[in-house]
């Protein structure tokens, strides 16, 4: 998560290694690291996870789950517009494989896990 802390401050960074894996997906025009808002309270809590929305409006937001950063859970969201409808039935693996090469691709999810596929995917 620290790399992609570093990382989200540098578009132009970002976008060369979206284009170096794949050419057919749009730039991202913003990455950031956000916090929440609590409705209720009005409470911030800071560093909740790296965001990069997509030109075309696909956002891949990485978030750590657990109770510390020590064997944390590494959480990919992955969600992507699709304004042709003949493709709207398609398999979500399918639909997204893209994304998720990029999402690979930006986080070094590989090299900093050792992991080549997800443990979890829903």
């Amino acid at each position: 998560m620290a790399f992609l802390v570093k990382l989200q401050s540098s578009l132009d960074e970002i976008n060369t290694i979206v284009k170096g894996a794949r050419s057919d997906v749009s730039n991202v025009v913003n990455a950031d690291e956000f916090e929440y808002k609590d409705p209720v309270d009005g409470s911030i809590s800071k560093h909740q996870g790296i965001r990069f929305l997509f030109e075309d409006g696909s956002p891949l937001v990485f978030r750590l789950s657990g109770t510390g950063s020590e064997g944390a859970t590494i959480r990919l969201y992955i969600e992507q517009y699709e304004k042709d409808s003949s493709k709207t039935g398609r398999d979500s693996q399918e639909a997204l494989a893209p994304l998720v090469e990029i999402a690979i691709k930006l986080s070094k999810m590989q090299e900093f896990t050792g992991r080549s596929a997800p443990t979890v995917i829903t």
